[in-house]
């Protein structure tokens, strides 16, 4: 893009920015709690963007038909509102928040071994400073049998160009090393980082973890979520075009391997038996 159009681009952003918005006081210190607070009137009162999330915790719920008795966690909760879909969700973040049941890293969860059922995650891998660790720590808790559910950010010819040049969050798909910099809750991340683990590094994720078997990766919503305005810009059309265009994305579903923004990302931990098997095949 042209000086030109980089100057019309960023004074569009400013004046759709939810700063200017009465009901949000702050959304620039993201890693202030009363950011996060404020995240959860965002969610509630944008109803395109509120929506969204209840077809993304219907995703969570779907997947958790099959899992065994145990823990459900969700990871990075922050302004979300899984609790009032799956009512038995223990939230998590790493700030005090009002609505969070638990504090803690997600590179060091507080709970014993093969205790989970399952983990939720929505956008916040790409927030998790060390994967690896995360990771290792997600293999230790999980029962066999049990899952990790996570709807993250991908890197398609359309959402590269949007999470390059638009978004404001890091996205760098060129990055070796599985690290995170930074020491920000959510102003430092890379969006990238999910397809980099699961896409562009797939064997070497299953090298690392052999017990995690990787069930699904679904790529979808190619626009919804910047046309409801995600949790920084106002929304882009009104409340009661979100059924048209989830009908529309469905149309475009065989075309969600170059127009899809977001994907969905299920692991399953794998049984003692296949894992000894797989490891005894692997040698």
């Amino acid at each position: 893009m042209n000086q030109n159009n980089n100057r019309a681009v960023a004074w569009l952003l400013e004046h759709l920015h939810l700063s200017k918005i009465k009901h949000v006081k702050n959304t620039e210190n993201l890693d202030e709690v009363e950011s996060t607070i404020s995240h959860r009137n965002i969610i509630k009162k944008k109803g395109f963007l509120y929506k969204l999330y209840l077809e993304y915790y219907g995703i969570f719920k779907e997947n958790t038909k099959d899992i065994p008795d145990g823990l459900k966690i969700e990871l990075g909760s922050g302004g979300g509102f899984l609790k009032e879909v799956i009512t038995d969700v223990i939230t998590s973040d790493v700030l005090e928040l009002p609505d969070v049941d638990k504090v803690f890293f997600a590179e060091k969860i507080p709970y014993p071994d093969e205790s989970v059922a399952a983990f939720f995650l929505l956008d916040t891998l790409h927030h998790i400073k060390e994967p690896d660790k995360f990771f290792s720590e997600i293999s230790r808790c999980l029962k066999p049998g049990a899952k990790i559910i996570m709807i993250e950010p991908t890197n398609t010819l359309f959402s590269r160009l949007v999470f390059k040049y638009i978004h404001h969050e890091q996205f760098d798909e060129k990055k070796d090393e599985w690290v995170v910099g930074g020491t920000g809750r959510l102003a430092d991340a890379n969006i990238a980082m999910p397809w980099i683990i699961f896409s562009r590094d797939r064997e070497k994720f299953l090298r690392k973890y052999p017990d995690l078997e990787i069930l699904q990766i679904n790529k979808h919503t190619p626009f919804r979520m910047f046309l409801s305005g995600g949790l920084s810009y106002r929304q882009f059309v009104p409340s009661y075009s979100f059924e048209f265009f989830t009908n529309i994305e469905k149309l475009l579903s065989p075309l969600h391997n170059i127009l899809g923004s977001f994907m969905t990302i299920v692991i399953k931990k794998q049984n003692d038996f296949l894992f000894n098997l797989k490891r005894i095949v692997s040698e």
